[in-house]
């Protein structure tokens, strides 16, 4: 970029080191890093002033999240477009952040460098742009629509609570009373879900109601 085009990016993560490395990289390929902030509260505070084109957005910080925070970026910045930078490839993060929450970009921390210039160019150029890693994940979802953002198949609102209470080590004759149900009834949908989700023990389940969050460890 030349002296003209140069863009003017916010960087968000609550790393300092992090922060440093990419202000180097952004500002050694011509752009103009106008802000730093650690938390997205500081982001929002600074941005009206500020006035950045870009922001190169965490996912994951203390308080309020990156997700939360480019929603609001909206109304502190109208002009900037969001680019999230995170470790995290999970799909259901993907998804939410490139729709519900409405950013441009989505790159992986372990990307190489030239990714992230090329990201800034492509969404200030009124693109969008996708770390490479992250393609074959949308790709996955579009192809298989009974998969949820959650990277799980989608399953009936009784089928979650039986899940939900088989991860948490309810026995049959216990989700039965817990759900109002026959004892009968709960064991086929304990039987069904195993067939439905390709799983063969009560432990798959349990794992896989941990793995997708439908139950947490305490």
């Amino acid at each position: 970029m030349n002296e003209q085009e140069q863009v003017r990016v916010m960087i968000v993560d609550d790393h300092h080191i992090v922060r440093a490395s990419l202000r180097l990289m952004i500002e050694q390929h011509g752009c103009t890093v106008v802000a730093e902030a650690g938390s997205a509260e500081e982001a929002l505070a600074l941005a009206p002033k500020a006035r950045p084109q870009i922001v190169m957005m965490d996912l994951e910080m203390p308080g309020t999240d990156g997700i939360t925070a480019t929603r609001r970026m909206q109304k502190a910045a109208p002009n900037a477009k969001v680019i999230f930078l995170s470790a995290h490839d999970d799909e259901k993060d993907v998804v939410e952040a490139l729709t519900a929450a409405g950013a441009a970009g989505y790159l992986l921390k372990s990307d190489a460098p030239d990714e992230l210039i090329s990201a800034i160019r492509a969404v200030h150029a009124g693109k969008r742009y996708l770390s490479p890693s992250i393609a074959p994940i949308l790709l996955l979802r579009i192809s298989d629509p009974k998969r949820s953002p959650d990277g799980s198949l989608k399953l009936t609102t009784r089928e979650r609570e039986v899940l939900r209470l088989v991860g948490q080590g309810a026995t049959s004759k216990e989700i039965a009373a817990r759900l109002g149900i026959s004892p009968k009834t709960a064991q086929v949908h304990r039987d069904n879900l195993k067939q439905k989700l390709n799983l063969r023990t009560t432990a798959d389940l349990v794992r896989y109601a941990i793995q997708h969050k439908i139950v947490k460890l305490t």
